[in-house]
């Protein structure tokens, strides 16, 4: 079992920086991947950004990509989204996801790969 509890999320200006924490409790760390997805009012939860259990790989959206790094540190059992140049269509619950993985570089794209989920924290960027 994997519990995930994210923070950070809030309100900002269009423009404005935001950086999300996922904490992970129940396994150890280095063994799972880890991904954060979005769900927008009205739309499908979609991937944003993925990472593999040692951070050596990653994925972005091409929505966020130049805009979002997702990065982990591995002795705080965390990882993070940094969230810039914040745009309205932003707006979102972002939740993190984790699952086991045995491959070194391996991250996962889609949602029903995961494992186990956070409660999503909600960003909200006005314009």
């Amino acid at each position: 079992q994997v519990q995930l509890v994210e923070s950070g999320g809030g309100l900002v200006q269009a423009g404005g920086s935001l950086r999300l924490s996922c904490a992970a409790s129940g396994r150890t760390f280095s063994s799972i991947a880890v991904g954060w997805f979005r769900q927008a009012p009205g739309k499908e939860r979609e991937v944003v950004a993925t990472i593999s259990k040692l951070g050596g790989s990653t994925y972005y959206a091409d929505s966020v990509k130049g805009r979002f790094t997702i990065s982990r540190d591995n002795a705080k059992n965390t990882v993070y989204l940094q969230m810039n140049s914040l745009k309205p269509e932003d707006t979102a619950v972002y939740y993190c996801a984790a699952r086991a993985v045995r491959e070194l570089f391996r991250v996962f794209l889609r949602e029903e790969e995961y494992d186990y989920w956070g409660q999503g924290t909600q960003v909200t960027v006005s314009s």
